[in-house]
């Protein structure tokens, strides 16, 4: 599932930072998302579970923390590992999302992501491509 085109670790100290990539906006959250998750497992997730979730944000740092939030709350409450991210929407500082994954159960957790962070975070557009950066409290 990594792919240097999708998201890439950073060094960090402590905890969990990484930048995620895409074309579009929506294509650079989406990577965070599998970052976030492939740091918890790496192998192959299957597709039992469906949720659409729904955010907002007064602007894209807070957008995207509050789309990695609620991912980390479906795994924390409703034991949702996430697979896929499909037709994610972000418009007017909202964002729509449909999500697919299985039961966390099923799979072996390497690390617990205690929060998603507004530490070093930023989203922005460089070039052609746009990039999100965070970190996640280990």
């Amino acid at each position: 599932m990594k792919n240097a085109q999708q998201y890439k670790y950073l060094e960090h100290t402590a905890d969990i930072k990484f930048q995620a990539f895409g074309k579009t906006i929506e294509e650079a959250f989406k990577n965070s998302a599998l970052a976030m998750f492939n740091s918890m497992h790496d192998g192959k997730i299957k597709e039992n579970k469906d949720f659409k979730i729904k955010v907002q944000g007064k602007d894209n740092e807070a957008l995207l923390y509050n789309f990695l939030e609620e991912l980390l709350f479906l795994f924390d409450s409703k034991h949702f590992f996430l697979n896929k991210v499909k037709n994610i929407k972000i418009k007017n500082n909202k964002l729509t999302a449909e999500i697919t994954g299985d039961n966390a159960e099923n799979y072996e957790i390497h690390i617990d992501i205690k929060a998603i962070t507004y530490h070093e975070m930023f989203v922005k557009k460089q070039g052609n491509k746009w990039v999100v950066q965070v970190v996640l409290d280990v």
